[in-house]
């Protein structure tokens, strides 16, 4: 039982970091959009990319680091893309409106929540290599260690997909868009500049 609690305060602890995966699902959540099938896409990524670092592909990318570079480039492009993407709604910010469709298809929700997940450099460090190397401290017994990581996961993800609805009356305000855009804008940006630094 330790190990799993182990498994789930890690998970936590990596996952609860405010990241582009996140921001996009905060942002859907507050708008209302498309929430259950991101959270979902979330936690299945989570499966994914803990699974394979608990199996030993942690030790693949540790053999040939050119492979990060790479990640890193395409997803600080990215990064930079949706930052500017923000930037520009904070500039002219609308007020929620529950009552109007969805403004973004569901296709291109999946995409986007698919690139800022596996495009993301961090996603590897923090599921695969650095999960996956804790798990695998535990031997035998890493399997509870993952599964501890996925409760944290499933705890997680849903929390803040759906949680973020208690937040549209503020939301209403186009003023408060102004804030969560821009906010998503810096972060964005530092987390793009932060990948091509390193």
């Amino acid at each position: 039982m330790n190990i799993v609690l182990a498994g789930m305060l890690t998970g936590l602890a990596l996952i609860v970091a405010v990241g582009a995966q996140n921001a996009f699902l905060l942002r859907q959540g507050i708008r209302g959009e498309h929430v259950l099938p991101l959270v979902a896409l979330c936690m299945v990524s989570d499966v994914v990319g803990i699974a394979l670092g608990v199996a030993g592909l942690g030790a693949v990318l540790d053999r040939w680091p050119a492979v990060l570079p790479v990640a890193q480039v395409g997803g600080a492009a990215y990064l930079l893309a949706f930052g500017a993407q923000s930037a520009l709604r904070a500039w002219r910010p609308k007020a929620l409106e529950t009552d109007s469709g969805p403004t973004m298809p569901l296709g291109r929700a999946v995409l986007l929540m698919l690139a800022l997940t596996w495009l993301n450099p961090h996603f590897y460090l923090d599921s695969m290599l650095m999960l996956g190397t804790v798990a695998n401290s535990f031997g035998d017994q890493r399997w509870l260690f993952f599964a501890g990581a996925l409760v944290a996961s499933a705890l997680w993800f849903p929390a803040l997909g759906f949680g973020a609805r208690l937040l549209r009356g503020l939301f209403a305000r186009p003023s408060a868009w102004r804030v969560l855009d821009s906010a998503i804008a810096v972060l964005m940006g530092a987390l793009g500049v932060g990948l091509l630094v390193h």
